[in-house]
């Protein structure tokens, strides 16, 4: 991605850099930055409309919440840029910005179908085509709070762009999240090892904060299948399996919920 450290000017449908290159805005309101051959390209189309049916229930909702609580809590200052890693369709990113009235948004995705909604999630949000595990479109110590939930980072880069005391926010599942699902229909699990990985990437910060949020929730059939083909279990399970897999399940199946939210800032 060429350029992308450099100011970006903003002109009609595009942004433009002073080397000359420009990106365009798509009608849907994103730009996508990334340049020639795609490594990753996110979550598909119906991964995308899968999680905007569940989120949209209100499901997850005591995740939004104790995000925003915690941003509130340790960011270095009640304005500035949250930028929202591998941010899908920009919810949790709105739920941040609703509680934080002075702060503006940034979605960074690789997914084309998720940049169409996470352009129009929030007014005071952008949209960004990138790649999380590649040089951030974002300038040096600029980010007050980068947000990671359920989705990769690239921690040097996060290093980079936070600001003085900015804080990033890594929400993940714990062993138990989901695990009814998980043995009615398989799938794919929680690594037992996560948090190990977690402290050991970011051996650099210091832990402000842990939360795990928990809540058992009572599904019917659409809602099953919504959350199991917005997740990693939709890229091993066919349409026809999981339609098949969810229609011998009870009317009503219950849930648990169990993320872990950890809050860590550079020491």
């Amino acid at each position: 991605m060429p350029g992308l450290r450099r100011p970006l000017r903003h002109e009609v449908r595009r942004l433009a850099c002073p080397a000359g290159h420009a990106f365009d805005i798509a009608r849907h309101g994103y730009v996508n930055l990334i340049g020639g051959r795609r490594r990753h390209h996110g979550d598909d189309v119906r991964m995308v409309a899968a999680r905007e049916r569940f989120l949209a229930a209100g499901h997850y909702r005591p995740l939004s919440s104790a995000l925003a609580e915690l941003v509130a809590a340790h960011a270095p200052a009640p304005d500035g840029v949250v930028v929202d890693l591998a941010g899908g369709t920009g919810h949790h990113l709105s739920a941040v910005l609703d509680a934080g009235p002075r702060r503006y948004g940034l979605c960074v995705d690789a997914s084309t179908a998720a940049l169409r909604r996470a352009a129009r999630a929030h007014p005071r949000a952008a949209a960004i085509g990138a790649d999380v595990w590649a040089s951030l479109p974002v300038r040096d110590a600029t980010a007050g709070v980068v947000l990671s939930v359920f989705g990769p980072r690239g921690v040097a880069e996060i290093e980079r762009i936070l600001a003085p005391g900015g804080v990033v926010v890594v929400a993940g599942p714990c062993p138990e999240h989901l695990e009814e699902l998980g043995r009615l229909v398989g799938g794919v699990g929680v690594d037992p090892r996560r948090p190990e990985r977690l402290a050991a990437s970011l051996r650099r910060f210091e832990c402000l904060e842990r939360r795990t949020v928990t809540a058992r929730i009572r599904l019917g059939h659409e809602e099953v299948h919504a959350v199991l083909a917005m997740g990693p279990s939709a890229r091993h399970l066919s349409e026809d399996r999981l339609g098949a897999a969810v229609a011998v399940l009870p009317e009503r199946v219950e849930v648990t919920v169990a993320v872990e939210i950890a809050v860590h800032r550079l020491g």
